[in-house]
């Protein structure tokens, strides 16, 4: 959602590049188009004022020290990444938990925010951070909302509390109540409260979530907003804000195609920090908040550490230190762990949101490539690789005319799609020879859907020029990426 903001920074730090010695007349142009970027983001009138003008007053400030630098633009490039930190709230916040019983968490928003669905994310989050989490179907208005939740409970394997069918009957209040008490007879850690929302603001929406929050005093109040809103979900933020209270901000639908307003205004509006984001449809697509990822994201530089984290989730352990032993002893990389590799990736999601968090993910000519990437193209390779016996995965030196053509018809794959993974696995094979000697990858490294590597970094930060693209991760499963 934030490829038109991305996209406005990275041309102005180009400008900036270009100028070499930094004048006051630079800063104010460079603070002007700031201003016009973040007002055309759909990021709040008083918002941007505050922060161009502490982007200005500071730039101003350090400019003689600022012209020492050898790299000008640099420095006003770290200016404007340390406020975008603090306007996203500064150190990211977590769950306070109780010290003792049940940590109750409320969940409150408008109908359609996303809110049930979240709800099961959430639990599914925490479950797996060894908490034992209870789900309250508390949502009693909105037609088959406790069903809903009945399915996410399932799903997940988290018990749920749902004594009432909902569709307008039945105690909201008594029922969050009772949950409560459930919850310390079958000692649950952790309980969360779904409850119901409406179109748009009203009293009795209010006041039920006033009665419910009275009646169980929640640890946290985690208010639910669409960042697809813009300009409404600050005006729904301080309605819920001054009626019910809230601790903190959950941003929902970040992988749409919104403006960024709503995330980069949130903060400063209400006071309150954003704690969780969700970011697609799957019970996966769910993480803490991070400000300077976050920050980085919008400023151009991908999130590595989000990557990062996501392939240590998707790939267990044991294969990860079997597969960097293997690397490093100079062991040949076969199919076999190549399908390993893939069935990780598809637990991380779809390529396409994998490779916008690599740097210089929005630039035009990136982005472009990524766009045509084929994310069903996991499942046509894993069909592929299927199809072989295990020694034609451990040696696929083995595979002739009539063992390709059966593997095309065992996957349900042209010769020419066999033909084309085992040419790039090959080349994926010599890349990481070239790795263990300290060569690097070569550039142009083919990728799923027909996208290579760039052969240069695209902006990594003002004050460096192009250079080779900088390689950090599992060795093998960076070669399996690049020999599907």
């Amino acid at each position: 959602m934030f490829d038109s903001l991305s996209s406005k920074f990275s041309d102005l730090f180009g400008t900036l590049r270009r100028k070499g010695r930094i004048t006051p007349e630079d800063i104010e142009s460079t603070c002007q188009e700031l201003h016009i970027a973040l007002l055309e983001a759909d990021v709040a009138l008083s918002v941007t004022e505050g922060f161009v003008e502490k982007i200005r007053s500071r730039s101003l400030e350090r400019l003689p020290e600022i012209r020492q630098s050898t790299n000008q633009s640099e420095e006003i490039y770290s200016i404007i990444n340390q406020e975008l930190i603090a306007i996203l709230g500064g150190q990211g916040r977590r769950i306070r938990y109780a010290k003792s019983g049940p940590t109750i968490i409320m969940l409150a928003g408008l109908q359609g925010s996303g809110k049930t669905t979240l709800a099961g994310k959430l639990a599914r989050f925490l479950k797996e951070d060894g908490n034992t989490p209870l789900l309250v179907a508390a949502d009693l208005q909105r037609p088959n909302a406790v069903t809903q939740l009945q399915v996410l409970a399932e799903s997940i394997s988290v018990p749920i509390f749902a004594p009432e069918a909902g569709n307008g009957i039945g105690d909201p209040v008594k029922v969050a109540k009772s949950a409560i008490i459930y919850a310390r007879e079958k000692v649950h850690n952790v309980v969360i409260v779904d409850t119901a929302g409406r179109l748009g603001i009203d009293s009795e929406l209010m006041q039920q979530a006033s009665s419910i929050r009275d009646a169980i005093n929640p640890h946290e109040i985690l208010f639910v907003v669409d960042a697809m809103m813009g300009q409404d979900a600050l005006t729904t933020s301080l309605a819920f804000l001054e009626g019910v209270g809230f601790d903190g901000v959950v941003l929902t639908k970040l992988d749409g195609d919104a403006k960024a307003g709503a995330a980069l205004s949130i903060v400063e509006v209400t006071g309150k920090p954003i704690l969780f984001t969700s970011s697609g449809e799957k019970l996966t697509d769910f993480d803490y908040f991070y400000p300077e990822r976050m920050a980085s994201r919008i400023l151009g530089l991908g999130d590595i550490a989000t990557l990062a984290e996501q392939a240590k989730r998707a790939l267990d352990g044991d294969s990860a230190k079997r597969l960097e032993e293997k690397f490093v002893s100079g062991q040949d990389f076969t199919l076999e762990d190549f399908l390993e590799q893939l069935g990780a990736m598809k637990k991380m999601g779809s390529m396409t949101k994998l490779l916008g968090m690599l740097p210089g993910a929005n630039s035009a000519a990136m982005k472009k490539q990524i766009d045509s990437i084929d994310d069903n193209e996991l499942v046509r390779t894993q069909a592929i690789v299927q199809s072989m016996t295990p020694g034609e995965r451990r040696d696929p030196k083995i595979l002739n005319g009539s063992r390709r053509a059966r593997i095309a018809l065992g996957s349900g794959r042209s010769v020419t799609e066999v033909n084309s993974l085992v040419d790039r696995f090959s080349a994926a094979q010599k890349a990481m020879k070239q790795m263990r000697s300290g060569g690097g990858l070569p550039a142009g490294m083919a990728l799923p859907g027909g996208m290579s590597l760039p052969t240069a970094t695209p902006m990594s930060s003002p004050k460096s020029a192009p250079k080779k693209k900088s390689r950090s991760g599992n060795p093998a499963k960076r070669a399996a990426q690049e020999g599907r």
